[in-house]
């Protein structure tokens, strides 16, 4: 995915956290987090998640995935954001 004027306060190539299965298209991200401490992105379903699952990709893989991500670009360190499904809005919440 080429941008002009990408969105993130990272960059596209910056390391994000998510899972095989979402990389393989077997479920669908419901479940994003931008961490305060090092700005950093994780993107996950709301399985329960095992070290052995876990993968890391360039952002713009995940935007490539999902083009809905790139609503939560603007989405402030320290929040997260969640969905019920692919067809639902996105929700953000401090996180609990």
């Amino acid at each position: 995915m080429k941008m002009e004027n990408w969105p993130f306060d990272q960059p596209s190539n910056c390391a994000v956290v998510t899972v095989k299965a979402i990389i393989y298209g077997e479920l669908p991200i419901l479940y994003v987090s931008h961490e305060e401490d090092d700005y950093g992105w994780q993107f996950l379903h709301d399985n329960p998640v095992s070290m052995g699952d876990v993968s890391v990709v360039a952002l713009r893989e995940i935007l490539e995935l999902d083009p809905s991500i790139l609503k939560l670009a603007d989405l402030p360190a320290g929040r997260v954001a969640t969905r019920r499904s692919v067809r639902s809005e996105w929700e953000r919440k401090t996180r609990t």
